[in-house]
């Protein structure tokens, strides 16, 4: 098995049922717990709903493309040994590692917050990354000013 995903292992992963989205498809399939896929799907679709009427937007679906642009990561660190001390190296995220990034960060900021549903969960989450605020968005400009502070390390680099 290759360290990096070749393009014959990547799954194709079919659009979801209401809106066609694949994103939004990927975000069911990980807030998908113990293969019960039609109660992740019910929670997803009924939490975007509740995020589109609080923001008063016609379309739940452009609240979902919205919040996961506002969370993308552009930049990334990753450790490298140079001459015997390690350095953060600066790296641009594309692709596989950009989706996959964006959705972890939305489910577990939805997990982590306690004492409601898990569809006003993501709903709140939704939001706030809506607004450019929330734990997900937070956590993509912490990940950006640490490739930010790092930037003196980018000759390191192999592209």
């Amino acid at each position: 098995m290759p360290r990096k995903k070749t393009k014959s292992l990547v799954r194709t992963i079919t659009p979801d049922r209401m809106y066609d989205s694949i994103s939004l498809q990927k975000f069911i399939n990980r807030v998908m717990l113990d293969g019960k896929k039609q109660i992740a799907e019910k929670l997803v679709y009924s939490g975007i709903e509740k995020a589109a009427k609080k923001l008063k937007v016609d379309n739940p679906i452009e609240v979902f493309e919205t919040a996961y642009r506002n969370i993308q990561p552009h930049m990334e660190t990753r450790s490298r040994r140079v001459g015997g001390a390690n350095y953060q190296i600066p790296f641009e995220v594309k692709g596989q590692r950009q989706q996959h990034l964006t959705i972890m960060w939305l489910t577990q900021a939805a997990r982590a917050k306690k004492g409601m549903s898990m569809e006003d969960r993501i709903a709140n989450e939704l939001v706030d990354a809506f607004n450019n605020t929330g734990t997900a968005v937070r956590k993509k400009e912490e990940t950006h000013k640490m490739a930010e502070s790092n930037r003196a390390f980018a000759h390191f680099a192999r592209y």
